[in-house]
């Protein structure tokens, strides 16, 4: 009789829809397992013909669990940092080991470092996106066999399961402070026009300015993730002729920039046009002069829940798919304060300092 190809705990895996680490418990009694998962286990055990000594053989002596992240930003970046603090503080506490690889936005290399997690028979790998898009990045290519979360960037793939900060939320959390701060004109400066986290934030935006009979004062603008850029768009602005007292930036970095700008150009912040930032990077924001109002995307909460998923998943063999999407939280700082609010009781009907400033040069202002 030819011998019969040696059956693995992966193949019991497989079969019985779980990770490895998963049929490892269920076949030890060793680690937290739902009664159904360990039925479904044995039974697809029972099918291969797999007595529990050979998987102990198969699998070795008893092992900590293990979960691959694989970032497509390097590790030091603003976003990825509070992203991994919040998984690895939640891995520590299931005693759960993690292999950190920095996919760099290439799919080459990312799909080298899922092979090579696999090879390591990682039990599940959590995916730490860019932020860049808001409908989906590109799920993990081939026959994965073991959960996967995605994180701060949700997978374009239905059957995923993806952990993201509300984009939306925080956008329509810009508009709603400068006007209840007195604001009626506003501009945009955003990152990358191609990037989804741009068009999402736009489009909260105009959609409050639209509860309020308001439109944007001028069209937004779309450029690099940087100072410079709002530095750069800040004098677009300016040299525009729009009446602007509200500007919302893509991200803190963005925010400093045209700050900076505008201080540069005569027109004070916040008293004549308030200005607000994303991210709430304590560096960014508690170094600009005034200091930066932000969205905090609770970005640490959002690695923690992913982390959450993943655990449940390893435990329990699946995970309902979906994007669970984490609510940020406004930082109002004196960037958007009010300092005149007892001259002005109405700021719409003040002469936006941008006016001032071209009528001073001989150019006329809007009609």
């Amino acid at each position: 009789m030819a011998n019969r190809k040696r059956v693995t705990a992966r193949d019991v895996a497989a079969l019985a829809g779980v990770s490895p680490g998963t049929v490892s418990k269920a076949l030890t009694g060793r680690g937290a397992v739902h009664p159904d998962t360990r039925a479904r286990v044995l039974a697809a055990a029972r099918e291969l013909d797999l007595k529990t000594k050979g998987a102990l053989e198969d699998l070795g002596e008893p092992r900590n669990l293990t979960v691959g992240l694989i970032t497509e930003e390097p590790f030091s970046k603003r976003r990825t940092s509070p992203l991994l603090l919040g998984a690895m503080e939640k891995f520590a506490e299931h005693d759960i080991a993690f292999l950190m690889c920095d996919g760099r936005g290439d799919p080459i290399r990312e799909q080298h470092f899922v092979e090579s997690l696999l090879r390591r028979r990682v039990d599940g790998i959590l995916v730490a996106g860019s932020g860049s898009g808001g409908t989906g990045r590109a799920p993990l290519r081939g026959a994965i066999g073991v959960p996967v979360v995605y994180m701060l960037c949700a997978s374009a793939g239905p059957d995923d399961v993806s952990v993201v900060p509300d984009d939306h939320g925080g956008a329509e959390m810009t508009a709603r402070h400068l006007i209840a701060t007195g604001r009626r004109h506003f501009a945009c400066v955003f990152g990358p026009r191609r990037e989804d986290s741009a068009r999402i934030k736009t489009a909260a935006v105009r959609s409050v300015l639209a509860e309020h009979g308001l439109e944007l004062a001028a069209e937004p603008l779309y450029g690099p993730w940087g100072e410079q850029w709002g530095r750069q768009a800040t004098m677009q602005l300016i040299h525009s002729g729009a009446r602007i007292d509200g500007l919302i930036c893509g991200n803190d970095m963005i925010a400093r920039g045209a700050t900076s700008m505008l201080q540069a150009s005569g027109i004070v912040v916040p008293d004549d046009v308030g200005v607000i930032g994303f991210d709430n990077w304590t560096v960014m924001v508690e170094a600009n002069r005034p200091q930066l109002s932000s969205i905090d995307l609770n970005l640490t909460e959002v690695g923690t829940v992913a982390a959450e998923k993943m655990i449940k998943a390893i435990q329990e063999g699946s995970l309902a798919p979906g994007v669970t999407t984490i609510e940020c939280d406004l930082v109002p700082r004196e960037s958007t304060a009010v300092a005149y609010a007892t001259t002005y009781q109405d700021l719409s009907s003040r002469p936006a300092r941008s006016d001032l400033v071209r009528q001073q040069a001989g150019t006329p202002g809007p009609a």
